[in-house]
């Protein structure tokens, strides 16, 4: 239950970073100029939630399930890093929530799963 809901928030967030421009903060991506930033950032996407998705179909899925949660904690700590960027716009109370639920979930998860 905690992993799916994780997974429905950083699925959220990824919209958010969207509407956000992520890719003005993200290493590799922010030299990029907006529109670019923002056809490289979607399409870079594609093959990652592909990727997710398939390997959360498989019998044998506890591996990515809880690689993913492990991931849910640290991308909550990135967040915290890049905090202060002169270019972060994840600034509002939704996207804070997101951003700290899917964390949450994560914890909640592997601790259930132990």
């Amino acid at each position: 239950m905690f992993f799916t809901l994780g997974l429905t928030l950083i699925l959220m967030h990824e919209m958010d970073a969207i509407r956000c421009k992520e890719w003005r903060i993200f290493p590799g991506l922010h030299f990029l100029n907006d529109r670019w930033g923002f056809i490289v950032f979607m399409w870079l996407h594609v093959p990652l939630f592909g990727w997710i998705l398939f390997e959360l179909m498989q019998t044998d899925n506890e591996g990515i399930i809880k690689g993913l949660n492990i991931f849910f904690i640290i991308h909550f700590g990135l967040h915290l890093l890049f905090l202060m960027h002169k270019k972060n716009e994840f600034k509002s109370f939704t996207s804070w929530a997101i951003i700290a639920g899917c964390a949450l979930c994560g914890v909640l998860s592997l601790m259930l799963e132990s």
